[in-house]
Parts: structure tokens; sequence; C-alpha cells
């Protein structure tokens, strides 16, 4: 059984495609698999599902759900002989949905990024970059993109838009470490389009475009970052980006290790807003 939420969602037993097609038990197992291996507590789910305006039959159509999800499991594991290693179980008021190892796309999203991690912090660079590779391979789109959310999904995919824009910064700048700045600038041109307020993307796409001679197309990088906040957040730019543009502008060699953050620390915007 392998599930997939980091896009559409699936599930599937290895054989076919085995996810649910209603929409409610649909939302009900995207809840469940972001929260695997934890809790989710009954009253959670009737707030997810139905938000302000639960029916009156909330709680034994919440049991339907279940028990039809539980169905699928335990069907595709004996269509496929394997131990059920993915089964729901009824906690404390709640539910608790087990995966095993290797079963769901965003565990292994996340053991990645671990590992880049470790890379990291050892100078492993090229190492590094390559987990993040395969990490951000995991996404083919926007997360949970076929499924109606409420409230509570809302929030854990919000929270997973930013790790994700963290897992992805910091590829960027293992990229650059490792000497790859010609190609990074197109994708840095478009990230920076889609996030106007992000610094690190801007300081890092002013790198990569100082790096590859074209000094004057990085200041006017950053002449763009500074009207930005100055219209839109009636701010400057970060010290470390205003120390970025002040070196090129007296051609002194960029060194990533000033402007962003070092290989012993997690890799977070400089400043963002909305």
């Amino acid at each position: 059984m392998y599930a997939r939420i980091l896009g559409t969602l699936t599930l599937s037993d290895g054989l076919r495609t085995v996810t649910p097609r209603a929409p409610k038990q649909r939302q009900l197992l995207s809840l469940l698999l972001l929260h695997a291996g934890q809790v989710v507590t009954v009253d959670e789910c009737v707030d997810e599902l139905w938000a302000d305006s639960p029916p009156h039959s909330a709680h034994s159509t919440l049991q339907t759900y279940v028990m039809q999800i539980r169905k699928t499991l335990r069907s595709a594991a004996s269509v496929t002989g394997a131990p059920a290693e993915m089964y729901l179980e009824t906690r404390d008021r709640g539910y608790l949905l087990a995966v095993g190892a290797g079963q769901l796309d965003l565990h292994q999203f996340e053991k990645l990024v671990e590992q880049a991690s470790l890379a990291r912090i050892v100078g492993d660079h090229t190492r590094e970059s390559e987990l993040l590779h395969r990490a951000l391979g995991l996404w083919p789109g926007k997360a949970l993109a076929d499924v109606t959310c409420g409230p509570l999904l809302r929030t854990r995919l919000s929270g997973l838009r930013e790790t994700r824009l963290g897992a992805l910064e910091q590829r960027i700048d293992a990229d650059l470490r490792i000497g790859r700045h010609h190609q990074l600038i197109g994708e840095l041109r478009v990230l920076t389009r889609q996030y106007p307020t992000y610094e690190n993307l801007h300081a890092q796409l002013m790198i990569a475009l100082s790096r590859s001679g074209r000094t004057a197309d990085a200041l006017e990088v950053f002449a763009g970052l500074r009207r930005t906040f100055s219209t839109e957040l009636g701010l400057e730019p970060s010290a470390r980006v205003r120390e970025l543009h002040s070196d090129l502008l007296n051609s002194v060699p960029v060194r990533e290790s000033v402007y962003l953050p070092g290989p012993d620390s997690t890799p977070v915007p400089l400043r963002t807003a909305g």
C-alpha cells in the first residue's frame, strides 16, 4: 500500500488505484494521512468535514466514512497478500492511521530533507543537492490538489508549503555552493516573480547573476526588491541583502556564506511578507 498527498491524492495497493471517490471520504483520508501516526479526534474530524455547520448526523456519518476507509485498506491488503501495514485504529475518542515505513510520500520527503541537512552540516553539498532534488521531485504539483479542504487541512497545507519552500531554498543554496549558478538563473527568475518579498530567493538570484558575469543584472534585481519592499511593506531590504548589494557595487567577490544561512544552520527566508 502506498499513499501520495504531495500532488493529487492517490492510494494504491501496488496493482491498482483504490483512492476513494466520494469527496468527504477523500477529505477525511487526507486529514488522517497528514496526521499519520497521530490521533485525530472525532471533534477535529467533524470540524474539518463540516466546519461550523455539522449536521445532526455528523458523528454517525463520520463512523460510516471511517468504516468505508477501513474496508478499502483491508481489501487492498488482501488483494496483494502483503501485511496490512496501513490500517485505521479507533483511539481515545478519535482515529489513528498507522502507516508503515515507505508508505507515504510525505514521510519520504521529510526523510530526504533530514538526510540533506546532515550532508549540509558536514559540507557535502553535492550530496545535499542530490537528496533535495529527490525530495522536491516527490512534489509533482500542489499538495492535495484535487481534495476539498476544510480549516484543519488548509492550516496544515499552509505549513507544508513553507516547508517545501525552505527545502527549495536549501537546494538552490547547495547548487550555488557547487557552482551551478548558470543553471539556476532561469529558475530563480520565475521564483522571485512568484515570491516577490522572499529575500533569500532574490539574494540567490543576485549571487547566480554575479557569478555568471552579469553584475548589472544582479544590481537591477536588488533595485526591484527595494521598490517592492518600499511600496508593499514600507521597509528596506535586510542588512544581509544590502551588504550583498554593496559588495556588488564595489566589485567584492560574493560569498554565499555571508548573505545566506551557513551550512550548520537550517535555511529560512531572511524576511518574508504575506
